[in-house]
């Protein structure tokens, strides 16, 4: 019978110049010292920056653990995780040195362990010091910032990136305990599961006798036992006719439990049963042989401290994906492999999983010791993923093949490595030896061959980055791309959470982080000649916004509109790991962000949307779409000027243009008129001219508020235009909340705004400037 031990207990912290400090395993050195009152949150006003010196020190934990012999023939130390530059201690005998945050390890330890007392000590180079040694052993590497995270295998985001802090940790950030076993013990278990109901269990064990191990595996009431001679073998499984496992939007998502046994060694799982295939000219997933429009947005590590994600934090986050109407997530490679909670809830929710391998934006050394370790970590993480479902695609890299092509790397290489043997050979070469069934695409952007532009919107996946750094919003309709995995326009966070943030009296625009290069500056020459330059913080707050939600809802809308030649978008970003001016739709808070509607509005299963003169009428279920089309040109006043009803059908999953007649196409006065387009219960506003342009009338409205279970029921009856109509309750009560924003309404037109939250509120203030916003609001 193998045991389990964790070792969590008893741990003490100390540098050179600091004391034994009680330390909490599994953490990280930021987070016990803020436990223990010695630094400041490093979120908020410049702590950031003063904390700077904890990733240039060294650290050591320091455990004593008390042990007996047993029955077993060998015990392990296992470490899930080490972040990173790690030497570990047994009774005072070294047992390795680990570098490698992505890894997880196991030592044989029995011959050192002690009845009684054992200590064990970790200590914690500075990553900083490694990988500077290391670049100025290999050369420098040309990358997007000035920080040497090419050369340490660490989450690259520690160090800072254009929407996170630079705050790089060390410590033990994931389980570490004592297993101990006899005879054999299971080192690997790899389902891999088909559409058809065969699971291929790749079965690997670590041995101490050669005599023959019996295997049982079982799965839906099947059960196959097996004879294991060596080392590895492979248990073949067939579930008859079995319910195959869907993305959401496209059916259900049946999971079916596996178990292996080894004696008395036993691994659990969920597995599914699907297809997966990807359209490398083109780019586009088919699951189940069915082509999956993405609705993606990008996944950055949810917070700079992986233990305080817990499996609660992630269903939250994956909550507020889902209800935003996203199937797909890309974890981004500037990050981590995600914990078993992140695939398992993915799995359980239907959301499809992009993975990026841990590479971005920088050139990589292909020179040893990296190219063991990231062999080593790749052979990890795919046979430990393989299981799920919910995972579609393996890529090799964010933005590094661009970066060779077209950011001037090659000069400045002058022939180094800069990874091209990771992504085109060592990466493909695991995935295809461990999970062949599910395909691997080199990086992102790419277009399909090496010798090819990376970043052609004619195939393969593209990045669109000259928005938001250098052009207008509307340039998203110059594009004509197969698969958008990136693009994006930045926004502030909530205002409760910049108060939190910011100890500033009064706030301005300065008080929010902001990370990005000229960021305060791109928020307001973004604003353009779509709304009003801000004159005061709360202007600010509410335009910029605004504009951000506008900017990536006419990008999403664009994009679908050009289904099925376009068959995928994954905004940037869905979440942030601190509060931070950024391209987020929730923010480092959990706060939802105007982004956040506005993105539920442009992923619904059905959309109407003005693209080039015409109504594209977007289906995106399984059902047809079929109905008379009511378009309408109003005056702002609410009077309809010209009106036209077309019938329309759109068949399953498919867009239909329907040619804007010119009686509603051409306005007389585009200053004072607008266009609504009706289908059903599906409805889209848009004005003839951009809003600063417009003739918008004084806003006028009733407003009445009403207690509701949980809250209050705000309702707003238009007696004339309003524009983008927004409520802010986070502004009364930081925990508040409302389930709509952004609104247009015609007069005599009513919308109604729930506002969740547990405290008394102030109804004349949840109706009033600055909670109650609009475009053509009257100041009080």
């Amino acid at each position: 019978m193998s045991s389990y031990r964790p070792l969590h207990d008893g741990w003490t912290l100390t540098s050179h110049d600091l004391a034994a400090t009680p330390a909490t395993v599994p953490g990280c050195v930021h987070t016990d010292l803020l436990a223990a009152g010695l630094i400041d949150d490093p979120y908020l006003d410049d702590n950031e920056d003063r904390l700077a010196w904890i990733g240039r020190t060294e650290w050591t934990y320091r455990t004593t653990f008390t042990w007996s012999p047993d029955e077993h023939e060998r015990t392990d130390l296992v470490c899930e995780g080490l972040d990173t530059v790690a030497t570990l201690t047994l009774n005072g005998i070294r047992l390795a040195s680990t570098a490698n945050q992505h890894r997880s390890y196991r030592f044989p330890v029995r011959h050192l362990l002690r009845d009684g007392d054992n200590e064990l000590t970790v200590h914690f180079g500075s990553a900083y010091a490694y990988a500077e040694e290391r670049r100025a052993a290999l050369g420098e590497r040309p990358g997007a910032y000035d920080e040497p995270y090419p050369f340490i295998r660490k989450m690259a985001c520690n160090f800072g990136w254009d929407w996170g802090p630079a705050l790089v940790t060390a410590g033990i950030w994931r389980p570490i305990g004592l297993e101990s076993w006899s005879r054999a013990r299971l080192a690997e278990v790899r389902p891999l599961a088909h559409a058809d109901g065969t699971v291929d269990v790749h079965v690997r064990v670590e041995r101490s006798t050669e005599e023959p191990l019996a295997l049982t595996a079982e799965i839906a009431g099947v059960t196959v036992e097996a004879r294991l001679d060596g080392r590895a073998t492979v248990i073949p499984l067939r579930v008859p006719d079995p319910e195959l496992w869907w993305p959401r939007g496209y059916g259900d998502q049946p999971l079916y439990d596996l178990a292996v046994r080894l004696g008395d060694d036993e691994w659990h799982g969920k597995i599914g049963f699907r297809s997966v295939e990807l359209d490398r000219e083109a780019f586009g997933l088919k699951v189940n042989g069915v082509p999956v429009f993405v609705k993606g947005v990008n996944w950055i590590p949810d917070d700079c401290f992986p233990t305080r994600i817990t499996r609660d934090r992630l269903a939250e986050r994956f909550g507020q994906a889902t209800a935003a109407g996203v199937n797909l997530l890309r974890v981004w490679g500037g990050g981590r492999y995600e914990s078993d909670d992140f695939y398992d809830l993915a799995d359980e929710l239907g959301l499809l999983v992009w993975q990026d391998f841990p590479f971005a934006c920088a050139a990589y050394p292909e020179e040893e010791p990296f190219r063991s370790e990231v062999e080593a970590e790749a052979r990890e993480h795919v046979s430990r993923l393989a299981p799920h479902p919910s995972l579609v695609l393996w890529c090799g890299n964010n933005e590094n093949l661009e970066g060779h092509a077209d950011w001037g790397w090659q000069d400045e290489l002058e022939h180094r490595s800069w990874g091209a043997g990771f992504y085109h050979d060592l990466l493909p070469s695991i995935v295809a030896e461990l999970d062949p069934a599910r395909p691997y695409w080199p990086g992102s952007p790419y277009s399909g061959t090496p010798d090819a532009p990376p970043n052609d919107p004619a195939s393969g996946t593209i990045h669109i980055w000259d928005v938001w750094n250098r052009e207008d919003y509307t340039r998203y309709a110059a594009y004509r791309p197969r698969f958008v995995a990136e693009f994006g326009f930045q926004g502030p966070p909530a205002y409760a959470t910049l108060r939190r943030a910011s100890s500033d009296e009064p706030l301005t625009p300065d008080s929010s982080h902001q990370k990005a290069i000229d960021g305060r500056a791109k928020l307001l020459r973004g604003l353009g000649a779509h709304l009003p330059q801000p004159e005061t913080f709360d202007d600010w707050h509410y335009y910029t916004q605004l504009n951000q939600a506008r900017a990536m809802a006419f990008g999403v809308e664009r994009f679908r509109s050009l289904m099925p030649y376009c068959m995928g978008t994954i905004v940037w970003q869905l979440n942030d790991c601190w509060p931070v001016t950024s391209w987020s739709a929730v923010d480092g808070d959990a706060r939802r962000k105007p982004l956040w509607y506005a993105l539920r509005r442009a992923y619904a299963d059905r959309l109407l949307t003005v693209q080039d003169g015409e109504l594209a009428v977007v289906n995106g279920i399984a059902e047809p779409w079929s109905g008379e089309l009511h378009l309408i040109r109003h005056s702002l006043t609410g009077e309809p000027l010209a009106k036209e009803v077309v019938a329309v059908h759109a068949a399953p999953r498919s867009v239909v243009r329907v040619a804007l007649p010119q009686s509603v196409a051409i306005p007389d006065d585009p200053a004072r008129e607008l266009l609504t387009a009706r289908l059903d219960h599906s409805r889209t506003l848009v004005c003839y001219a951009e809003d600063t342009a417009m003739a918008f009338p004084p806003a006028a409205y009733d407003a009445h508020v009403e207690r509701s279970s949980g809250g209050y029921r705000v309702i707003v009856t238009a007696l004339g235009v309003l524009r983008e109509l927004a409520i802010f309750p986070d502004r009364l009560d930081p925990d508040a909340s409302v389930d709509d924003q952004l609104v247009t309404l015609l007069p005599g037109e009513s919308a109604v705004f729930h506002v969740t939250t547990a405290r008394e509120l102030d109804t004349r203030a949840l109706t009033s400037f600055p909670v109650l916003r609009c475009v053509n609001e009257v100041r009080p």
